[in-house]
């Protein structure tokens, strides 16, 4: 049982390096591909597939209250939102001694900010036409914040909660949410005209870069910690140990 357990870690650390890898290859090819003619072809083609009003340029494809639910659910990757959600979530880890999950949890949407406003000011992209834009918007396009960090913060949070779950059919559900919540305010950035299509497919790889290059970190630190038995890992509940004896 502990073999078996030690490969599906083993496994999880690979896909995880994985990710970091293809996103970061992804995000390079992206960025060079925005500067040619094809990709802003790209853009510009998606962008006039979400505005087909030639009367109403600012107007969205689509009945009125999906703009609205586009508008709620992209507020869900705004850095006010995901704050206080981090906030919420920071103060139980800390209640349940996580304190290794919480301090990542940290690192990373602090990461997560620097990474996007450093990448904004390198590329100083600007946004589609004002005239386009269903939202306000404060800076440069690419890549989206938004797409980033909830990414990062959404990702990260299905991660740890795998954890919890013994069964790989909670585990994938899990997953599975935290992926759909940073798609699905990645393609309200778009549909509002807030951010070019490669913006958010930018945002998108960098922040599941991050996301698992943070994984990894927690991977490495935790099982140095263990041996060493410092107090920096995440102490284990009652219920957890019982339901996984081959934890220690």
């Amino acid at each position: 049982m502990r073999v078996l357990t030690v490969a599906r870690t083993e496994i999880a650390a690979l896909t995880a390096l994985l990710v970091v890898t293809g996103g970061v290859l992804s995000f390079i090819e992206i960025a060079d591909d925005m500067t040619e003619a094809d990709g802003q072809a790209f853009d510009r083609s998606v962008l006039a597939l979400m505005r087909p009003y030639a009367d109403d340029p600012g107007r969205p494809w689509g009945p009125w209250w999906l703009k609205e639910a586009a508008s709620d659910i992209t507020s869900l990757g705004g850095i006010s939102v995901l704050g206080l959600f981090a906030l919420i979530v920071i103060v139980f880890l800390l209640s349940q001694r996580k304190w290794l999950s919480s301090l990542l949890l940290v690192l990373g949407l602090a990461g997560g900010v620097m990474l996007s406003e450093g990448l904004k000011a390198v590329f100083e992209r600007e946004r589609p036409p004002a005239a386009m834009q269903a939202v306000e918007t404060i800076n440069a396009s690419f890549p989206s914040g938004h797409a980033l960090l909830s990414t990062v913060f959404y990702l990260s949070i299905a991660v740890m909660l795998t954890r919890a779950f013994p069964r790989r059919r909670l585990k994938a559900f899990v997953l599975g949410v935290g992926m759909l919540m940073a798609v699905l305010v990645g393609l309200t950035r778009v549909y509002l005209g807030a951010h070019w299509a490669s913006d958010v497919l930018a945002g998108w790889a960098v922040g599941a870069a991050w996301a698992m290059a943070l994984w990894l970190v927690a991977y490495v630190v935790e099982r140095l910690q263990k041996r060493r038995h410092a107090p920096l890992q995440d102490e284990q509940s009652l219920e957890t140990a019982d339901a996984d004896p081959t934890k220690v």
